[in-house]
């Protein structure tokens, strides 16, 4: 129980810390909505190709905005020795790796569920089973998050190439496009099936990312 009482605090106390940088947050946001209103005005107000390739659009720049937040995760904490104090305090670094994950989910990905009905919106698609697409955004969205954890925590001592760790988002996230998108336009009779798999895509990226990130924060930390 008193484990628990202190990963809460801290908990709190990261999300705090993390609505200080507001305008970091904003801009994530704000890319994605010009990212929208750039696709409308290049492939215009077809709705049947709107319809199509929509959903492809709103998670290609949810990915693309993701990208942008890599250097939130630890790079801040990792300069300043915070990983270390809070070590020190009794957490392992695969617990402080899953803290930095529940803290990311909470600030980045819940507001993204009133910037997609604006989307929606905006590119005027047709919502065929919104229950569908809110489940398979949240998964999808566990599942980015978890993979932005791991290409930031193996950038922690990368300061020239920053990159890199956007470049293994974009392939290691090609999954969810694929499933996430095909969850709304695959026929009712397979829609189950790919919901599915995408909650074991979901659940295995939970099991290893606390690992990985763990290990390479160590590593790091080890090497500074």
């Amino acid at each position: 129980m008193f484990m628990y009482n202190r990963f809460l605090a801290i908990v709190i106390k990261e999300c705090k810390i993390s609505y200080r940088n507001f305008a970091n947050i904003l801009s994530v946001f704000l890319f994605f909505l010009l990212g929208i209103i750039i696709f409308i005005f290049s492939i215009g107000f077809e709705i049947e190709i709107i319809n199509k390739i929509g959903y492809g659009i709103i998670w290609t720049l949810i990915i693309l905005s993701n990208t942008l937040s890599i250097r939130n995760f630890f790079q801040s904490d990792f300069d300043n020795n915070s990983l270390i104090f809070i070590h020190m305090s009794g957490f392992s670094y695969e617990i402080i790796a899953l803290i930095k994950i529940l803290v990311i989910w909470i600030i980045l990905q819940i507001p993204f569920f009133i910037t997609i009905p604006i989307a929606i919106i905006l590119l005027n698609i047709d919502i065929i089973n919104y229950n569908a697409f809110i489940l398979s955004f949240l998964m999808g969205s566990v599942i980015v998050t978890c993979i932005t954890s791991m290409s930031a925590s193996m950038n922690l001592l990368n300061n020239k190439n920053f990159s890199i760790g956007s470049l293994i988002i974009m392939i290691l996230s090609l999954p969810v496009i694929i499933f996430g998108a095909g969850i709304m336009n695959a026929p009712s009779d397979f829609t189950i099936p790919q919901i599915n798999i995408l909650l074991g895509i979901m659940l295995f990226f939970l099991a290893i990312s606390p690992w990985v990130c763990g290990l390479c924060i160590k590593i790091s930390i080890q090497n500074k």
